[in-house]
């Protein structure tokens, strides 16, 4: 190959594969070398350097200078003195000579190996220009071309490259067929000994929030934000939204003019249910948002294991938890608290059962019984087994020793309603088959109330 051919193949390669100049004269100096390598023997210090001016690689071989007899002198290794100082005057013995040799002749083997070292290296070099284009889009949305499945996995066409779209990663019941578009999420890229690997997602709630940065041009200029999202793929989504101007209602912009906007994620996510909520810092607001459509008619809060007991009427119940749970679930996971719906009859029962329970205390009335109900105790046996700390924060008790009283008087009433609880059962159930109709509590509150009297205790409120 002369020069002239030499310079055309390096701007033919650099531009046809976009790869630049350096790389591929590296990758011809590289090439010259292994065939040098090869005539001048695998000791042979040798080193190629492409020439812009007369547009060839230049080969060097590096001899060591000594003086020996001739018949001991390995000739690619090493050279006389005398012969090294007609080359360099200065030459001494132990300098290592740089001496410009003839390229040599590329024989089929030779050729073929130089091929493939420039192959090699064109090849790596595409492999980092790509990683290094997708490296930057990683978090945005990628279309390509639905190609083939591997291993389950599809893999999608992006043009200079291929991406892997994980059957784990795509919207259930979603089918492709080769030759299908597919928009998915940029979610990993990755340098492997196979090239860049690149991940897409379908499911992610950061592909449901890029989608609606897309088509709402006020995400887009940092107008409104989408704070948090929540996602069931293919069923149902939840965003919590914000506005940073209080001209702009963040989720009339999210919904769009008749609602074009969010049904144009919808069609994209395959009929996927978006619910789009205002965001709040109050977090009893948030979730009251959250549970929408479902009306709460009132919140407990437990900061300390940050968990909320929320009441609904019972026509509301059914709403408020969805179907198979998905309301309450997908609202739980954009507030971060736990979420326990109860309807307001169970939550009735549920109280009246703990203050009769709680009465069972020497000394607890009704109001007291109240209050100790309101700060998370439903049971004796859970005022026995709290700190005497915690029941001193209870109103009522207060003062020194009053919390360790209550604890004491808690775990007594706690062992004999125990002890009354099995034997009122069995009694219970013949008496409700065609007895006067009463339950095993009526008869453990009797029970209770003649055991007390035999002990010359009465219950609080009977007749003297």
């Amino acid at each position: 190959m002369n020069a002239s051919e030499l310079t055309r193949v390096i701007e033919s390669v650099g531009k046809d594969r976009g790869i630049k100049r350096e790389i591929i004269i590296s990758a011809l100096e590289q090439a010259v070398l292994s065939a040098a390598q090869k005539k001048y023997g695998p000791h042979a210090i040798l080193e190629a350097h492409y020439n812009a001016e007369t547009g060839e690689i230049d080969l060097f071989l590096f001899k060591k200078v000594v003086e020996s007899e001739p018949e001991m002198l390995e000739e690619s290794e090493e050279i006389q003195l005398e012969e090294a100082m007609k080359l360099d005057p200065g030459a001494v013995v132990g300098d290592e000579l740089g001496i410009k040799v003839e390229t040599p002749t590329f024989g089929r083997i030779d050729a073929q190996t130089a091929k493939q070292v420039i192959f090699q290296k064109v090849r790596d070099a595409e492999r980092e220009i790509v990683f290094n284009e997708y490296i930057h889009r990683k978090g945005e949305i990628i279309t390509g071309i639905a190609r083939r499945i591997e291993r389950g996995n599809l893999v999608i066409d992006l043009g200079k490259t291929d991406a892997i779209l994980p059957r784990t990663e795509i919207i259930p019941g979603e089918v492709f067929k080769p030759g299908d578009r597919v928009q998915a999420f940029l979610t990993d890229v990755a340098m492997t000994p196979r090239g860049p690997q690149l991940i897409l997602t379908r499911t992610s709630s950061k592909y449901l929030m890029k989608l609606f940065e897309v088509e709402v041009p006020e995400i887009r200029e940092g107008i409104v934000e989408i704070k948090l999202a929540a996602r069931e793929p293919g069923a149902r989504s939840k965003i919590a939204v914000v506005s940073k101007d209080r001209d702009v209602d963040p989720v009339g912009a999210c919904v769009g003019m008749k609602g074009m906007r969010v049904q144009n994620v919808i069609q994209e996510l395959k009929g996927e249910k978006i619910d789009i909520i205002p965001f709040s810092d109050n977090p009893i607001m948030f979730v009251r948002s959250a549970l929408a459509p479902a009306e709460i008619s009132s919140v407990r809060v437990d900061e300390r294991n940050k968990a909320m007991e929320i009441m609904v009427e019972d026509d509301q119940l059914s709403l408020a938890i969805g179907r198979k749970g998905q309301n309450v679930r997908l609202a739980a996971q954009l507030t971060g608290w736990r979420l326990d719906i109860i309807s307001k009859s169970k939550l009735q029962k549920r109280a009246s059962d703990a203050l009769f329970n709680l009465q069972h205390i020497e000394g607890v009335t009704d109001t007291l019984a109240q209050a100790i109900y309101q700060a998370g105790y439903m049971s004796a046996r859970m005022v026995a087994d709290a700190n005497a700390e915690d029941l001193a924060k209870i109103p009522g008790f207060e003062e020194a020793g009053a919390s360790e009283g209550l604890k004491a008087k808690a775990a007594v009433a706690a062992e004999k309603i125990q002890d009354i609880a099995p034997a009122a059962a069995p009694e219970a159930k013949v008496l409700g088959a065609g007895g006067p109709g009463k339950d095993a509590k009526s008869l453990a509150e009797e029970r209770l109330r003649e055991m007390m009297k035999s002990e010359g205790s009465k219950p609080e409120g009977s007749e003297s």
